[in-house]
């Protein structure tokens, strides 16, 4: 197997004007950890071991609730994570004229994908994805993701908001809103970029 649990890209206390460090600790070396060993326990000794974790989501609902809930909890903590920096970040012009030509505006596109944080019921997240050439806002439940075949609406991700409650809860308590609206300054639209580009 090549899968290997990837470390966090910086500290725990990095982004503290959103997301404080005990939260974060917490969230990466627990959750996602176990996310990870739960996942490499359901594809060991199978034939996707040799597989891509994307190959494997693509076909997430013949495979079961182990390899598709801790499959997609693997992944998108590894997105998630990776969309996050500690301020500075600017989307590319390429990115940002794609953002303009499909939501008028950087800050409709924020408005959206707010929205679709704040009606995912339960526990869930909301993401940006390039489906064809078209950039859309979707919402996916627990650890589900657009790569799946279960997924309402299929495409490439490029940003994930993590909106389980123990994405936040330390901090904000119930407050969902307020996480999202500080979640959005620690975005790493550079990196959103990247992906947009690679997709």
């Amino acid at each position: 197997m090549s899968f290997e649990f990837p470390d966090l890209p910086y500290d725990y206390s990095a982004l503290e004007q959103s997301i404080d460090a005990q939260t974060m600790e917490i969230h990466y070396d627990r959750h996602h950890r176990t996310y990870f060993n739960n996942f490499i326990k359901a594809v060991d000794g199978s034939p996707l071991a040799d597989q891509s974790l994307e190959a494997i989501l693509a076909k997430a609902g013949e495979h079961g609730a182990a390899i598709r809930n801790n499959g997609g909890g693997f992944y998108n903590h590894i997105l998630y994570w990776n969309s996050m920096c500690n301020g500075g970040s600017s989307a590319s012009a390429e990115l940002g004229a794609a953002i303009d030509a499909e939501f008028g505006s950087l800050a409709t596109l924020q408005e959206q994908m707010t929205q679709a944080g704040l009606t995912r019921f339960g526990s869930g997240f909301a993401w940006l994805i390039k489906q064809g050439d078209k950039l859309v806002v979707t919402s996916t439940p627990n650890q589900d993701n657009p790569l799946m075949d279960v997924a309402e609406q299929q495409g490439t991700p490029l940003l994930g908001m993590d909106v389980w409650e123990h994405a936040y809860y330390l901090r904000y308590q119930n407050k969902r809103p307020d996480y999202i609206k500080a979640w959005w300054d620690v975005v790493d639209w550079a990196a959103v970029s990247a992906r947009f580009a690679n997709a």
